[in-house]
């Protein structure tokens, strides 16, 4: 069925549009798929919403569609909820997952009637047991029910690995400028802007798609820091005049179908202004491309790096256990570093968060005070994540719920179901039951675990933790603890890149049969 509508019977009607999203940022080498029910718990910052209920709980949560909905609300559009749904990232989507939600989202936009425009909030990095291009293969879906002449606007997160398909069968695209994601409201009052002008204009932008040859470590990405902090700032500075809009995509680098890598898009009036605007920018990119590197420490360096700095510090030294990311595809459930920190006896240390809900529903049997003897980690797959013993005292139970207060998270209502504080010399473990990113002081606190009293701070996370803990952090380093987010590209068994893309900045570029040996080695 296809909702065609003619521009002429619209003008001057109160625009209509239709507002839906489906994200999820897909480590096609993680251990864990994303099924129907991670989509109904949401991830962290909304479940499963649909119709009018997408509206009541998206208000204040930062994410693209909030920032859609009250710029609509602002320019009196006529908004046509249809759901929005997005899962913790993992390995691929599962084909019942993706087809059984996709599915409801085009009944309720085939239902929806005559229409002006159609906002989505989609990830840009989504790979699916039977697609490879998730996203690509919703806005085509989409614009099958539209036609051509209905404007559809995306969001996308900067971790996106776009595809011709998507710049093809859409409008416009913009993506966050924030790693951590703070704007991501922001970003999607930004598409709206773009949406709107497109339907007043009644005709499309010219477009410009560039894609760079190299892949970027995701904690080298972060835009607090250079060279992202100074090429974001430029972007900005680049649009105006003929030029709508600019987005600079760092990409999602542990997913191996060929359009994985960093972009540029460009947007506007004049297709020349967009295309020099554009090849202005992917030159200062590549002019910087040696400059998106970093230190990175083994569990046991980092663990007396940060020991011998805290002793001289008046705030925590934070840790990012990078490679258990559960941002990125991890399920936060990685011993290395835990081990570490108990052999170095490092003391007022707190780690966050190890999730093993067996564990937890032990500990929880046990009860608060009593001793136990717990067993976690070890459970990835990867080499090299070996299980960590140990006689734990239980310090403080939690139901796993509670409110939290940083710029990333934004307020969402968080449920880690049965949780705990457990206590191992001088070092705090938080135990939940549910994965979720540690971004947010509030992941600490709710166990009782006060952050700024801590000498180091141990987060399972690659940059979001930033939004939060860097104001009280005296330093961060980067540890590689083994886990299913792979710092180096170089170390995934690839199989589909693009033929010579560069796997780090500056790198070696990849070679299907020389990458070959690294598959059967994992």
């Amino acid at each position: 069925m296809s909702v065609l509508v003619s521009k002429e019977r619209r003008v001057g009607v109160k625009k209509r549009v239709a507002i839906a999203g489906f994200l999820h940022e897909t480590n096609t080498f993680a251990p864990s798929l994303a099924t129907y029910d991670h989509f109904v718990e949401g991830g962290g910052h909304m479940p499963l919403s649909c119709g009018d209920e997408l509206l009541e709980r998206c208000q204040g949560v930062n994410i693209g569609i909030s920032g859609a909905v009250v710029f609509g609300n602002h320019a009196n559009w006529d908004l046509v909820p249809l759901l929005w749904a997005a899962a913790i990232p993992s390995a691929h989507v599962d084909e019942i997952a993706f087809e059984k939600i996709l599915r409801d989202l085009i009944l309720r936009l085939e239902a929806a009637g005559d229409l002006d425009g159609v906002y989505l909030d989609l990830h840009g990095a989504m790979v699916c047991q039977h697609i490879d291009d998730g996203e690509g293969e919703i806005i085509a879906r989409v614009r099958a029910v539209v036609g051509p002449d209905v404007s559809v606007a995306v969001t996308l997160d900067l971790h996106g690995n776009v595809t011709q398909k998507m710049v093809t069968e859409s409008d416009v695209m913009v993506a966050y400028r924030t790693y951590p994601h703070v704007d991501m409201a922001e970003s999607g009052r930004r598409t709206a802007v773009q949406l709107n002008a497109l339907m007043m204009r009644g005709a499309p932008f010219a477009k410009t798609f560039r894609q760079l040859p190299f892949l970027i470590p995701i904690p080298w990405q972060c835009t607090d820091i250079e060279p992202a902090k100074s090429l974001y700032s430029s972007l900005a500075q680049a649009e105006g005049g003929m030029v709508s809009s600019l987005s600079f995509l760092t990409g999602f680098p542990a997913a191996d179908f060929a359009d994985c890598g960093p972009c540029v898009l460009g947007y506007g009036e004049d297709a020349v202004a967009v295309q020099t605007a554009v090849d202005d920018f992917c030159a200062q990119v590549l002019d910087r491309e040696t400059d998106f590197g970093g230190k990175a420490y083994s569990p046991d360096e980092g663990i007396a790096l940060a020991i011998s700095l805290s002793a001289r510090a008046t705030k925590p030294i934070v840790i990012a256990d990078t490679q258990d990311n559960p941002g990125a595809g991890g399920d936060s459930n990685t011993a290395g570093l835990l081990k570490a920190l108990v052999e170095a006896d490092a003391q007022r240390t707190a780690l966050g968060l190890m999730v093993d809900p067996d564990a937890a529903r032990l500990v929880h049997e046990a009860g608060e005070g009593a001793e136990i003897p717990l067993t976690l980690g070890g459970k990835s797959g990867v080499v090299g994540d070996i299980p960590f013993s140990g006689t734990f005292r239980i310090e403080k139970l939690s139901d796993g719920k509670f409110t939290t207060t940083g710029p990333y998270y934004g307020g969402a209502q968080m449920d880690l179901g049965p949780s705990a504080c457990l206590v191992l010399g001088g070092v705090r473990v938080v135990l939940a039951s549910k994965k979720v990113q540690m971004a947010d002081q509030a992941m600490y606190r709710f166990v009782g675990i006060e952050p700024m009293d801590q000498a180091i701070l141990v987060n399972k996370s690659s940059v979001h933790f930033r939004a939060d803990f860097a104001p009280i952090a005296a330093d961060i380093l980067v540890c590689t603890a083994p886990g299913p987010m792979a710092l180096y590209a170089s170390d995934l068994p690839f199989k589909k890149l693009s033929e010579g893309i560069r796997l780090s900045p500056g790198g070696p570029a990849f070679n299907s049969d020389q990458q070959e040996a690294v598959a059967k080695a994992s």
